[in-house]
């Protein structure tokens, strides 16, 4: 097993290379740079600038030195422009830039913000508290409902119970996820009946004043209402996975020969049908956790107010800050593959038979 495990870790390197390589390149050709943004910044300053110096009527603001400070609005000049370029980079050719950026990255110099003026790594360390409560809560919750209600849904299979347990989640998997988090709000944040939860953030004003419980119980409280919003969208494609996985097994000879032998029902569905009926099932657990450790956290972040890094990628993206864009996608590109590789062990965990060693990677 180590040695596929290196194997394995050797094979982060041209993955993740060619994550950033494809990714770079879609990024150059969207319009609306660093330096368009930061000139369009000057300009917004300088409508601004101008328009408070007229309501006030003082014929001072429009003295020359107003006029160098914000000709940016009616036109820069050709080395203002190309010291802007050189601030951001962009004085270099495309594949240079590539080149320093990754040698940066392989030891986790992001650099820094191009608009927040703080290093992306103390920004992702400030957010990831955020993106990690929601991901891994969510997370567990939805395989620690989804399993039990899969192998209970195949156990019953074809009865009432599977029957309407098949309706509620193919409705709740139809509902947007910001749809849910929305009613939530509304009928349990304050917006039109129970003010049961809080609105917005992680914890209370008074976290640091309260006990240990009282803080283990401000921060579930917190939770509840964006974990809850994450979760339900995730059940049904899990539920039903459980399910049909736990139905093939259940066909096989084997568990045939250990009712034969006498085992009970309870031994034969979790002494064998459950261990091997599980590998698919933790096959998926990468995706789901990266996928709501990132993607799936931009909606919820925003709609609760909760900081994180989907937000901040959201916030990057729409400022062209490319130092947080490709900060967070490297981050994340190099998460999802290590999850991957741990999904790989825990198949070993589950069932030893697996021999991994004698794969080629």
């Amino acid at each position: 097993m180590a040695a596929y495990i290196f194997r394995r870790l050797l094979l982060i390197i041209p993955t993740l290379f060619g994550i950033m390589v494809i990714n770079f390149a879609i990024i150059q050709f969207i319009p609306g740079g660093p330096v368009e943004q930061a000139l369009a910044n000057l300009e917004n300053l300088g409508a601004e600038f101008d328009r408070l110096g007229g309501s006030a009527g003082d014929a001072g603001m429009a003295s020359a030195d107003s006029d160098s400070a914000y000709q940016g609005r009616i036109g820069l000049s050709e080395d203002f422009i190309a010291d802007l370029e050189k601030q951001y980079g962009f004085d270099k050719p495309v594949a240079t830039r590539f080149w320093l950026m990754m040698k940066s990255y392989l030891v986790f110099d992001f650099g820094e913000s191009f608009f927040r003026s703080i290093s992306v790594v103390d920004l992702i360390i400030e957010k990831l508290p955020v993106s990690i409560t929601i991901g891994l809560w969510s997370t567990l919750i939805t395989y620690m409902v989804s399993i039990p209600l899969g192998i209970r849904k195949a156990i019953r299979d074809g009865s009432k119970f599977d029957t309407w347990t098949t309706t509620a989640l193919i409705v709740a998997s139809s509902i947007p996820q910001f749809l849910i988090a929305i009613v939530l709000i509304v009928l349990f944040a304050g917006g039109s009946f129970w003010q049961w939860f809080p609105l917005r953030g992680l914890t209370s004003s008074n976290f640091d004043e309260l006990s240990l419980w009282g803080q283990v119980k401000d921060y579930f409280w917190h939770i509840s209402l964006p974990v809850i919003s994450m979760s339900i969208g995730g059940f049904t494609g899990l539920v039903l996975l459980t399910k049909n996985s736990f139905l093939d097994e259940i066909k096989k000879q084997y568990v045939t020969t250990a009712r034969a032998k006498g085992c009970t029902e309870r031994r034969v569905l979790y002494g064998h049908v459950f261990r091997n009926s599980m590998l698919i099932v933790v096959a998926g657990f990468p995706s789901l956790f990266v996928g709501l450790f990132f993607a799936g956290s931009l909606i919820i972040e925003t709609i609760f107010s909760l900081d994180g890094l989907g937000r901040m990628g959201f916030e990057a993206v729409v400022a062209r800050d490319y130092p947080i864009i490709f900060g967070t996608m490297y981050f994340g590109g190099l998460v999802g593959l290590l999850v991957k590789i741990l999904s790989d062990i825990t198949y070993t965990w589950i069932d030893p038979r697996i021999d991994f060693e004698s794969r080629r990677v």
